[in-house]
């Protein structure tokens, strides 16, 4: 029997071997080519925008990066091809294990299999009534068993129903040969590259298609392997305990759950996600939405900062486009520092320019202020959560962040992600702080009371905040005084009013959205026009007898318990423009530097130098 064209003997012979070899021919090339990007990237154009300065420099610069590109380019195909090749191989071997089988129990019962796939048997067993022996016959295999089909004349001969199920099991992996091979030839002909020595958009939109394909082809064979479910420490172990072939598969065919598996190395996760950026942005360069066009600005300009190299070092540590972006970036390398810090953002968080401009600078702003006191430090921005969003059309129009259930799901993911950061880290007893500005203090705090606290964590600190949704610093886990405090006089947010109040000011849904409105980025200052940040500010006298704000006790009040550090009461806001530059000044050391010096000093467990200020009093 043939099936697509492929007869049993045929698949008897298939040498997987040569498949598998051909495997690593393309498996050396892809390493090659990634041994020559990661040379310009980490070697070439550090040491090249370090030392030289001037046009020459900047087109020796802009032609370095074009090569980087061309070379990741081809590590990606040839490292798909790599992976499809094997793929193939194993699904032909566990094709191969199932006629081997049948062709033997076959020569077991002395059957005959046939070059069409059916099976003859003898003469067996007696005719009641004559004696003599039943004759022989052959049957013939069917794939697919027809529950409708008439049932049909069976012969008597006790070998006839053995042959026949042989025969039919022959012609059941025959088939499924023939599908394997028509699945992989039209994967393997998607893998054909584009001429020329530039690699444009449109090539790495295709290659982004080829890495879908072959996915999808490969799905039992790499990614039910990924423990997915498992605990950080667990995801660690069974990264360790791969063959490098194997990890190189994985970095090559899935490098979105690669790059986003917490407990996989800082350096992996890294390679992984800058590989998984470049099909991200061929995969969004096509699209005509707003939302896909605001967020490839965002991957570009972070995959600027990348291929900028220079110091200190970035490690991407999660990239992707679900909801509103995800983006987690550490400066420093978070396994081998002795102190990390990880930021949570807060409301009108995207992945966009804005992201990628101010709040990877916050994360920078914080290393080099630590760096000062500890080299051995490591400061991450975690955007691993949709934060919040308000229209700046419509103050109304997204009320989320009047509720905790954008900061109870990040909560999750970002205690995920800190147990990643402690099981990865080489250090003996790393000293981790978790930081949390504005409505990302509330996701901190969530985090904090979740069971177990946040994995890892020593300290706590909270800037801007609207409320952790915890009534003391006890809830927090790392103890009362392990949890730090920034709240600026004129910053309108630590001045939010009880949710009691607020509905009795008129402030319900609207003002609610009003209040939201300073919680930062653009997003607040754009729609703190309509005179949200304003109200909010002024509502301050309405609650200064209580230590209650929206949610939780207020953070810098001394019910709530934790130790207040001193930082600039930045300007106040202007009534009719809505102004709320004092809640986005905690990390600028330009703008508030007694309040990022003393981030530093918390990051690194300089707790005697931290300067203090006096809790809140009601």
């Amino acid at each position: 029997m043939r099936v697509g064209g492929l007869t049993w003997a045929q698949l008897r012979d298939v040498r997987c071997a040569e498949l598998e070899s051909a495997a690593d021919g393309w498996g050396k090339a892809s390493n090659r080519a990634d041994a020559a990007r990661d040379r310009i990237d980490k070697q070439l154009l550090a040491g090249l925008t370090a030392a030289q300065e001037g046009e020459a420099a900047r087109a020796a610069v802009g032609r370095l990066r074009e090569l980087g590109r061309n070379f990741q380019y081809i590590y990606t195909e040839c490292g798909l091809v790599r992976t499809t090749l094997n793929s193939l191989a194993q699904d032909l071997r566990g094709a191969q294990r199932q006629l081997r089988d049948a062709l033997e129990e076959a020569a077991g019962l002395r059957l005959t299999v046939r070059a069409d796939g059916s099976v003859s048997y003898p003469d067996a067993g007696e005719d009641p009534f004559t004696k003599e022996k039943l004759r022989g016959g052959t049957a013939s295999g069917h794939a697919y068993l027809r529950s409708d089909a008439p049932p049909g004349l069976t012969s008597p001969n006790p070998l006839a129903a053995k042959a026949q199920a042989i025969a039919d099991r022959i012609a059941r992996v025959l088939n499924e040969a023939a599908e394997v091979d028509a699945r992989y030839t039209r994967t393997l002909r998607r893998l054909i590259a584009q001429d020329g020595l530039t690699v444009t958009d449109a090539m790495w939109a295709d290659t982004s298609a080829d890495a879908t394909a072959v996915r999808a082809v490969t799905a039992d064979y790499l990614k039910a392997a990924i423990p997915q479910d498992a605990t950080a420490a667990e995801r660690l172990a069974w990264w360790q305990g791969l063959t490098a072939e194997q990890r190189e598969e994985y970095l090559a065919v899935h490098p979105d759950l690669i790059g986003n598996l917490d407990g996989i190395p800082a350096a992996v996760r890294d390679a992984a996600n800058r590989d998984n950026l470049a099909l991200l942005m061929g995969k969004l360069a096509g699209a005509e939405d707003d939302r896909s066009r605001t967020m490839l600005a965002g991957l570009r300009s972070i995959d600027g900062q990348l291929r900028a190299g220079g110091h200190p070092p970035m490690f991407l540590l999660g990239i992707g486009d679900e909801g509103n972006g995800r983006a987690i970036v550490a400066y420093g390398n978070p396994d081998t520092a002795r102190n990390v810090s990880a930021y949570v953002p807060g409301l009108g968080t995207g992945l966009d320019e804005g992201f990628a401009q101010d709040d990877l600078r916050r994360a920078r702003d914080t290393l080099l202020g630590a760096m000062e006191y500890d080299k051995s430090t490591a400061s991450i921005v975690w955007l691993g959560y949709d934060a919040p969003q308000l229209s700046v059309d419509d103050a109304t129009g997204n009320t989320d962040v009047m509720f905790t259930e954008r900061a109870e799901a990040g909560a999750s993911a970002y205690g995920d992600f800190m147990a990643g950061i402690a099981a990865t880290n080489e250090n003996d007893d790393p000293h981790m702080t978790a930081v949390g500005h504005s409505y990302g203090s509330l996701t901190v705090g969530q985090a904090a009371q979740r069971e177990g606290g946040i994995p890892g964590v020593d300290d706590i600190v909270l800037v801007g905040s609207p409320g952790t949704g915890a009534d003391s610093a006890d809830d927090l886990g790392v103890g009362r005084a392990h949890v730090y405090v920034g709240a600026a006089e004129n910053d309108p947010v630590t001045r939010t009013p009880a949710k009691g109040e607020a509905q009795g000011m008129g402030m319900g849904a609207l003002g609610g959205a009003s209040v939201g409105a300073a919680l930062g980025g653009p997003v607040g200052a754009a729609v703190g026009g309509v005179g949200g940040a304003t109200m909010a500010y002024f509502a301050q006298d309405a609650q200064t007898e209580e230590s209650e704000v929206w949610f939780g006790t207020d953070p810098a009040h001394e019910d709530f318990g934790a130790r207040r550090f001193r930082v600039d009461d930045g300007p106040r806001p202007i009534r009719d423009m809505g102004g709320v530059d004092a809640h986005s000044n905690y990390f600028d050391p330009g703008k508030d530097v007694t309040s990022a010096d003393n981030i530093a000093r918390i990051v690194v467990g300089d707790y005697g130098d931290v300067q203090m200020d006096r809790r809140r009093r009601g």
